[in-house]
């Protein structure tokens, strides 16, 4: 969920509440490049907008996208599109309102909101807004990693990745399931409105409680080797697990938006030798497992506390269906040890929240 903080007590501190869209600045680790006026992506940024009588929130300014022509910088619906509720042309700051006081009258404005697929429908949770010319590095440069490839490579089991992010800055980690299915939980506006849950599948998850926080959506997730291939869009997660829409999707999305084919704004180095994968599986076992997780998905979901399920190893490294639960719901579902002869590998976490 983006990051907020209360306007009534900005001056003296934010409060850090259960939910990761309100966190305590001082315990951000990212560094203090993230959270300034910095032309580089991978850092603080959102829709001037996104603020109530109580709380503004910001996320992060993720990537440059172009179509060859313009320029655009993507990042969460939720972030840049007020969740679908932002109109065309409305304004887009670095740093976000959360670094800048949540004082609307002095934020540096960089882009202009154009365009985002709508959630749900769409299986992402992105947008992109027009580049102000010489506002933001016309290279891409992303804080931390430099100028990503524009060739993109499909996230894969073990696949070590890194971000760079507004709250946690630059971190890394490794895919830990593919083809995830998750239901994600959403709030309609800053701090305040109805809840609200949208489900995706082919979703890609990392397991760790250290890879991103409230504040680090819209961060693009890139190999962690000297190319930075485009993995993941980061928009959700929980205390121990990152969620993020595949890239791929993420741009044939966008360009359906705009009517236009855009592509990540970098370089074109493909993927490196560089080893990218511990533990991982071998596609044919992936997509045995797939299937299979398929076949039961509809009912294992409707389970109370069961908000995901993918494809990933075994504690042993085995290929198995991953099968998340929250946790905080109370009594853990009682769940196979197989599926079809498939291991099952249950994850206790707590909601899938919009960071």
């Amino acid at each position: 969920m983006r990051l907020g903080i209360r306007l009534l007590i900005l001056v003296a501190f934010t409060l850090l509440l259960s939910s990761p869209k309100f966190i305590n600045k001082s315990a951000a680790d990212g560094g203090p490049n993230h959270r300034v006026r910095n032309t580089h992506f991978g850092v603080s940024g959102g829709n001037v907008n996104d603020i109530t009588k109580r709380f503004c929130c910001s996320g992060t300014l993720g990537a440059l996208l172009t179509d060859g022509t313009t320029s655009y910088i993507l990042s969460n619906n939720h972030v840049l599109g007020l969740s679908g509720n932002a109109s065309v042309g409305q304004d887009v700051s670095q740093p976000g309102l959360i670094d800048n006081g949540c004082n609307v009258a002095t934020v540096t404005v960089v882009a202009d909101f154009t365009a985002a697929p709508p959630l749900g429908s769409s299986n992402v949770d992105a947008a992109v807004a027009q580049l102000r010319p010489g506002t933001m590095d016309a290279s891409g440069f992303i804080e931390d990693i430099g100028v990503p490839s524009s060739m993109v490579v499909a996230p894969t089991v073990g696949m070590s990745v890194a971000k760079s992010g507004r709250t946690t800055g630059f971190t890394t980690g490794t895919i830990g399931s593919v083809n995830t299915s998750v239901s994600v939980q959403y709030q309609a506006s800053c701090g305040q409105g109805k809840k609200f849950v949208v489900s995706y599948t082919n979703q890609v998850v990392i397991n760790s409680s250290t890879f991103s926080a409230g504040g680090d959506s819209g961060s693009l997730i890139v190999t962690n080797n000297s190319s930075h291939n485009p993995v993941a869009l980061l928009y959700a997660g929980s205390s121990t697990t990152t969620i993020g829409n595949p890239i791929g999707e993420v741009l044939t999305q966008v360009g359906q938006a705009l009517g236009r084919t855009v592509s990540v704004a970098g370089t074109t180095q493909g993927p490196s030798i560089e080893t990218l994968a511990e533990n991982g599986l071998l596609p044919q076992d992936v997509a045995r497992v797939t299937s299979v997780k398929e076949r039961h998905e509809r009912k294992l979901m409707s389970l109370a506390g069961v908000i995901g399920m993918g494809v990933g190893p075994d504690d042993r490294g085995n290929p198995a269906v991953v099968i998340y639960v929250d946790r905080g719901m109370g009594r853990v579902p009682a769940l196979p040890a197989h599926l079809d002869n498939e291991k099952v590998r249950v994850v206790l976490t707590d909601a899938f929240v919009a960071r």
